[in-house]
C-alpha cells in the first residue's frame, strides 16, 4: 500500500511538472499602444475563448511597448507607429529581432467640441494651431475664443505620428498645449471644452466630439483605405523574430474573417 501511495505521489508530481511549462508557454503577453489596445483586447477575448489560451493586454504607450519587446517582457508589442532606428538598434544589441506586422490601418481624427461651427481645416492651419501661430478660433473662421490645444504624451505613438504627418520635422508644438495620457482622455477633454482641439484614433470618435475634414477630406474608413485622408497610419504588432505557435495564430487574426469583422466593428480599417 505504501508503495502504491509513493508511486501515485510521484506520478502526480511528474504530471504537474510536465503540465506547468506547457501552460506557461501557452500564455501571450501584450503591451503598448492605447490606440491598438481595443483591437488587442478584442482579439485577446476571442483567442482565449476559441483556443483556451490566456492573453493579457497592457496599454502603456507605444514607446513602452517597444521597451517591453526589447527587454523580453512581452510576446507582442502593440505600436501605433513604426519602431525607431534607436529602438531597433537597442533590440539588436540584446539579441532581439523585432519583426513588425501591420494589423490594421487608422486615421488620426482631428476633433473639436460639437458646438464649434468650424467643420474643416487644412493641414497647414492645424500645424499653425499646434505651433502656437494661430491662437484664436476666429483666425480660422470660427468663434472668437482662445484655442485650447490638446496633445498626447511624448511616449505616445499617436503623438509621434501626428508630429510626423502634420507638424513636420524640426517644428515644435506650443508649450501651452495640454497633455493627455490616452485617446480616451483627449476625447473626454475636448468633449467638455468648447474651445478645445485634439487628435485621436478614428476608432475612438463618437458623438461626444466632432471630427474635422482635413484638406477637404472627411476622416472615414473609406478615405483611409483609399489613401485620400492625409492623416493616416498603419498599426503594428511587433514580435521577436517571425512568430510561431500561438503567437503566429494571434498575429494572423487580421487575415481571418473573424479578425476583419472585429477590426471593422471597432472603427478601424482592414489592411487585408
Amino acid at each position: 500500500m505504501k508503495m502504491l501511495k509513493k508511486l501515485f505521489m510521484l506520478f502526480t508530481v511528474l504530471s504537474f511538472a510536465a503540465a506547468g511549462p506547457v501552460q506557461a508557454g501557452d500564455a501571450i503577453v501584450m503591451d503598448g499602444s492605447t490606440t491598438v489596445g481595443p483591437i488587442a483586447k478584442s482579439f485577446a477575448a476571442y483567442f482565449t475563448k476559441k483556443y483556451g489560451v490566456q492573453v493579457t493586454v497592457s496599454e502603456s504607450g507605444s514607446g513602452n511597448g517597444a521597451k517591453s519587446i526589447i527587454n523580453g517582457a512581452c510576446d507582442i508589442a502593440n505600436m501605433s507607429r513604426g519602431m525607431k532606428d534607436a529602438e531597433v538598434a537597442a533590440a539588436k544589441s540584446k539579441g532581439v529581432d523585432p519583426v513588425s506586422h501591420v494589423v490594421a490601418l487608422d486615421g488620426i481624427a482631428v476633433i473639436v467640441h460639437p458646438s464649434n461651427f468650424v467643420n474643416a481645416l487644412s493641414k497647414a492651419q492645424i500645424m499653425d494651431i499646434y505651433r502656437g501661430k494661430v491662437t484664436n478660433w476666429s483666425q480660422v473662421g470660427g468663434p472668437s475664443a482662445n484655442i485650447v490645444v490638446i496633445q498626447r504624451e511624448s511616449n505616445s505613438g499617436t503623438q509621434d505620428s501626428f508630429r510626423s504627418l502634420v507638424i513636420g520635422k524640426g517644428n515644435t508644438i506650443t508649450k501651452k498645449a495640454e497633455t493627455q495620457a490616452s485617446n480616451g482622455a483627449v476625447k473626454s477633454r475636448v468633449s467638455t471644452t468648447p474651445s478645445a482641439i485634439g487628435f485621436i484614433g478614428l476608432g475612438f470618435v463618437d458623438d461626444s466630439v466632432k471630427a474635422l475634414n482635413v484638406d477637404g477630406v472627411t476622416p472615414s474608413v473609406e478615405t483611409v483605405k483609399s489613401g485620400q485622408y492625409p492623416v493616416a497610419r498603419p498599426l503594428f504588432m511587433v514580435t521577436n523574430g517571425e512568430p510561431t505557435g500561438n503567437v503566429k495564430k494571434f498575429i494572423d487574426l487580421p487575415k481571418t474573417a473573424d479578425g476583419k469583422q472585429m477590426i471593422s466593428e471597432l472603427g478601424f480599417v482592414n489592411k487585408y
